[in-house]
């Protein structure tokens, strides 16, 4: 059985122990910065950029999802954005991300949100198949745009 609650403080070295396994997965071992302190910051500091929470399957933590609100001016609605979802892989198959997603549409409506979106590396065809059997589309004319780093210094002219 998977039960998902939301995250505590103490849940914040578990919550980093999954974002270190899921960027292995991604192929981005290295590209990690966050540390406890700032994830401590970011989920539950004075000022929540974000919020978590965590999967536990037969009583164990299997997985986790990152999320916060953007908001469409064409709804005029806010919307919930997942960051992150993880399932450690002995959990894959047991129903943990579909337990993960169907919480985060049902906050998405409690919430009044006019979307519930995310981002999927273009190779993870499992996970693509995934989100397709959920209900989910591809918005496949859409691409992603980042500016970070040196090139985000030097867009702020700074």
């Amino acid at each position: 059985m998977t039960l998902v609650r939301p995250a505590l403080p103490a849940d914040v070295p578990l919550i980093l122990r999954f974002v270190r396994e899921l960027a292995e997965f991604e192929r981005e071992p290295d590209a990690v910065h966050a540390t406890e302190p700032m994830l401590e910051e970011a989920l539950f500091g004075d000022r929540p950029a974000a919020e978590a929470v965590i999967a536990e399957h037969d009583g164990q933590p299997a997985g986790f999802a990152l999320f916060f609100h953007n908001f469409s001016t064409w709804t005029g609605r806010r919307g919930l954005y997942l960051e992150d979802l993880y399932v450690t892989p002995d959990a894959r198959g047991a129903g943990v991300g579909t337990a993960l997603l169907r919480h985060l549409a049902g906050l998405a409506l409690d919430r009044g949100c006019g979307r519930f979106e995310w981002s999927v590396l273009d190779w993870n065809e499992p996970a693509i198949r995934f989100y397709r059997a959920m209900g989910a589309t591809g918005m496949d004319e859409w691409r992603v745009q980042r500016v970070a780093a040196d090139a985000l210094v030097e867009l702020a002219g700074r």
